[in-house]
């Protein structure tokens, strides 16, 4: 039995290294939400994955961890829907109240505290987790 040479055929080709930090998905588009209101979404942070408050106002975007700091509840009293007014997020569970602007409860039972910031940017009409 013979057998032939085949010199290329166990030498590994040269490896290009993979570009591992592609920026993730945008969240939203700002454009997706009315302005002065609020749409949830889905966004894989560190923690793993979590649902999102993002909130609008003209063109910057705010965004919180759907958690009512309360009681661990989420904030949107049917799914992705939440009480906004006035620049006030309200939770549906049991009324406590929240700038939009900072996430600080002004009112209702945890009074003084804050809903989870995740910081966002708007870059080119998306919304996207900076």
């Amino acid at each position: 039995m013979t057998y032939a040479r085949n010199d290329g055929a166990f030498t590994p080709e040269r490896q290009v290294p993979m570009d591992t930090t592609a920026p993730a998905p945008p969240l939203c588009r700002l454009d997706d939400i009315p302005d002065g209101e609020a749409i949830a979404v889905d966004a894989a942070l560190p923690e793993g994955e979590e649902s999102l408050i993002v909130i609008r106002r003209g063109g910057v975007a705010h965004a919180y961890l759907n958690i009512c700091p309360h009681a661990g509840r989420r904030l949107d009293w049917a799914p992705g829907k939440f009480l906004v007014k006035d620049g006030v997020l309200v939770c549906a569970a049991h009324g406590a109240s929240f700038n939009t602007g900072d996430g600080l409860c002004i009112g209702g039972p945890c009074r003084g505290e804050h809903l989870h910031a995740v910081a966002v940017a708007v870059v080119d009409g998306e919304v996207r987790l900076d």
